[in-house]
């Protein structure tokens, strides 16, 4: 695959990943019962968060403050989750779009994330962490603005996704194995055991007793 080719298919991740993650903010929003310029913040900062900090670490000045691809898609998500009625969808049925598309912009942005660290020749820790900052960083600053537990303290295999996703990019580029069919493999394998982790409520071990009282 040549470099021209990767880039655009990478194009594509981050544009499904920013859709996506700009869903999941509009649905807290909802759920939080904010205002519409609360709910605006919550989606953009839910969509760009973790690639402004990815951009930071790496040197670049992030590429949402000369772009504006970024914005439109955001907005253009925004616009039609309102036109569709998701906010006036049942609880049970905002929890399902919640959980689909947060796992959407999860798994793209884990991929988009770790090509950065590809392009800026980073070691294996470098290129998973990137992947990882980028996939979870815009989820947990929106937890913690709407004031919750952000979910990849304590939620199902979630930052673990990113891990394993990021970690399977490095690996294939390794072995010059890229192409759209590893990528849309990765792709695909990643948000299959995202959401079955979710459906079956697949947990890593936690340390201490449950409900023990933690001082």
């Amino acid at each position: 695959m040549d470099l021209s080719a990767r880039f655009f298919q990478m194009e594509w991740f981050s544009a499904i990943g920013t859709a996506a993650f700009a869903i999941s903010g509009y649905l807290v929003g909802i759920r939080k019962h904010l205002d519409l310029l609360g709910i605006c913040i919550v989606a953009l900062v839910t969509a760009i968060g973790g690639g402004i900090i990815r951009d930071v670490l790496v040197g670049r000045v992030p590429l949402v403050f000369h772009s504006y691809a970024n914005l439109l898609i955001i907005a253009a998500t925004l616009l039609a989750a309102w036109a569709l009625g998701l906010h006036k969808r049942k609880s049970r049925t905002l929890e399902r779009l919640f959980v689909l598309a947060d796992s959407l912009g999860l798994v793209a942005f884990s991929l988009a994330g770790a090509q950065v660290g590809l392009v800026f020749d980073l070691n294996v820790f470098g290129v998973v962490s990137l992947g990882f900052i980028t996939a979870v960083g815009g989820g947990v600053v929106r937890d913690m603005m709407v004031n919750e537990l952000p979910y990849i303290l304590h939620r199902d295999f979630y930052g673990t996704v990113a891990i394993l996703v990021a970690a399977g990019l490095w690996l294939c580029d390794s072995l010059e194995w890229v192409g759209l069919w590893s990528l849309q493999l990765l792709f695909w394998l990643g948000l299959a055991l995202r959401l079955l982790a979710h459906r079956n409520e697949m947990t890593l071990p936690k340390i201490g007793r449950s409900g023990q009282h933690q001082g």
